[in-house]
């Protein structure tokens, strides 16, 4: 006879054991499908766990929760059913008492399988108890057993290891850098401009022309600069020959009255010393009176200070007044020469020149325009050497120094090259609380172009010997920190606090944590706790793309 044992602590709904003592089988409805027990408990290995708040009998509760089918989420029932014509039992069944043992009835004579055929009797159900098989009720007792052990605790499933991948902790030389984005600028400029205004006679250069310092670049229009230069010059002529004539002149009338009253002057003096030479001598004979001597010698005196006016009057004016004729005369031709000079720096002006060499960066008039004084006729460029002007921010700049080793890459992720910080400012711009450093590097070809934007990255400490994880290792830590997971021989992970220090590329230098040679988890650690079995896989090869891989068909 056929018996119905539930189980409803399946997560997939309740399970319900057919025990058929025809074929001395079991077989398990889970879900909407039977199968056989014994492929069921070994795919599934008996993972059941029933509820242990089964109601007590007498109940009101006690009564809904018995019975088969799915009306029976929970409990054990065991009840003989009629055989079914093809499928196992679905319908619901009672429990009732028969003595001091329930008796399980069921609640209806059709099956879910399909309504009774007719002629069929309808079976004794409890009388025939009794008459069942040892192997059914070997079955039943093998069902009870299992749904005994429902009610204990579900055992604890092992986790699998984590798959992760890993990578050895290296020592590599590593370079602290400064980053900033700059501009580029020739070495040298010069915005070349006339000193004249004047209409443009001709272009010698044209932009993009490699020119040498002194090199003719265009003629300005001198005609008139010319006459004027001519003009000036003869006139320098006439206070040359002004000059020449003052000097061999003849003497002064002035100078000639001089002479003269030096000459009585003389005279005079000599008359008054002789009377008082001839009085004296009377004098000492007794001839002659004290008085007329005295007299003489008053006029002896008087003679002699008109004679020393009369000189110093004539000395006066042979120094001092034909001197000063001829510087004048001097001064008139220097200041000739003069005007001559400058006209003839206005022609010399006309002519422009190349004060450098370099390339012609632009030429913005045409022949026949009027380049006035102050405007830029050219801008020439020395570009054999560039300079990158980068703005790092103070803080960073404490550690730049002229003569560093910097690098500089086009923007676009183009051409790189390497240079060396010549001017770090001296002072710091308040608008952006930045330093300007400039990077010099050599420009062979002239491939790098002024005003092209760069990524500067200066080099302002090498560090050796340092021990390097990659980036993808590192991982959050407590409290606002770093980590990695160290895999360690047993294939446990051990979460490790670190700190960091230079970053240079894909690679982090870590100052404390770790040991050289050390396995760090570079992929899959977020999962993984810590002290946590893992499983070191390698990483899987990339599949070639399709362009690759009929490159080499080819």
């Amino acid at each position: 006879m056929p018996y119905c044992l539930s189980l409803s602590c399946h997560p997939a709904g309740p399970l319900y054991y057919y025990l058929s003592n025809s074929s001395r089988a079991a077989t398990v409805l889970c879900g909407a499908g039977w199968y056989p027990a014994a492929e069921w408990h070994s795919a599934r290995r008996a993972k059941l766990a029933c509820a242990r708040d089964d109601p007590a009998p007498g109940s009101p509760e006690y009564p809904a929760r018995l019975g088969c089918g799915s009306a029976a989420p929970r409990g054990r029932l065991a009840t003989r059913l009629p055989t079914p014509a093809q499928d196992p039992p679905r319908g619901g069944c009672t429990r009732e008492r028969t003595g001091n043992q329930p008796v399980r009835r069921p609640r209806g004579r059709a099956s879910l399988a399909g309504p009774r055929p007719e002629g069929t009797r309808n079976r004794p159900q409890v009388d025939n108890l009794p008459h069942i098989t040892q192997a059914a009720w070997l079955a039943v007792a093998a069902c009870l057993v299992i749904a005994s052990g429902c009610s204990k605790k579900e055992a604890p499933e092992v986790e699998a290891p984590a798959p992760v991948q890993v990578a050895a902790v290296t020592q590599d030389t590593v370079r602290r850098t400064v980053t900033a984005d700059g501009t580029l600028y020739p070495e040298n400029q010069w915005n070349v401009m006339p000193n004249i205004t004047a209409p443009v006679e001709k272009f010698l250069a044209n932009r993009g022309d490699h020119v040498t310092q002194g090199q003719l670049l265009a003629v300005l229009e001198n005609r008139g600069l010319v006459a004027t230069a001519a003009a000036n010059k003869s006139q320098i002529d006439q206070a040359q020959a002004n000059l020449a004539n003052t000097e061999k002149a003849t003497i002064p009338e002035s100078i000639v009255k001089a002479q003269t009253d030096v000459t009585s002057g003389q005279e005079q003096y000599d008359a008054a010393k002789r009377l008082l030479e001839s009085r004296q001598e009377l004098l000492k004979e007794g001839a002659l009176a004290r008085k007329p001597v005295d007299e003489a010698a008053v006029a002896l005196a008087q003679a002699r200070a008109q004679l020393d006016t009369a000189r110093e009057h004539l000395r006066t004016l042979e120094t001092a007044g034909k001197q000063a004729q001829i510087d004048a005369l001097k001064a008139q031709v220097e200041s000739a020469r003069g005007q001559f000079n400058s006209a003839q720096a206005q022609v010399t002006y006309a002519e422009i020149h190349s004060p450098g060499s370099g390339v012609v960066a632009d030429r913005p008039l045409y022949s026949g325009d009027i380049a006035a004084a102050g405007t830029p006729l050219f801008v020439i460029m020395d570009i054999s050497r560039v300079v990158a002007r980068v703005n790092v921010p103070q803080s960073a700049a404490a550690a730049i120094r002229a003569g560093q080793p910097a690098t500089v890459t086009l923007a676009d992720g183009g051409q790189q090259v390497q240079g060396q910080v010549t001017v770090v400012s001296p002072a710091t711009d308040p608008n952006s609380a930045t330093l300007q450093v400039w990077v010099t590097v050599p420009n062979p070809g002239e491939r790098l172009k002024p005003g092209a934007a760069v990524h500067v990255a200066i080099v302002t400490e090498t560090i050796k010997n340092a021990m390097l994880v990659p980036a993808a290792a590192i991982l959050p830590g407590e409290e606002g920190g770093t980590a990695v997971l160290v895999i360690t021989s047993d294939s446990v992970a051990h979460k490790r606090p670190v700190q960091l220090g230079v970053r240079q590329g894909d690679k982090v230098q870590v100052l404390t944590g770790v040991l050289p040679r050390e396995d760090v988890v570079v992929v899959g650690g977020m999962g993984v706790d810590d002290k946590g079995k893992v499983k070191i896989v390698e990483a899987a090869a990339p599949e070639p793309d399709e362009d690759d891989q009929g490159e080499a068909g080819k």
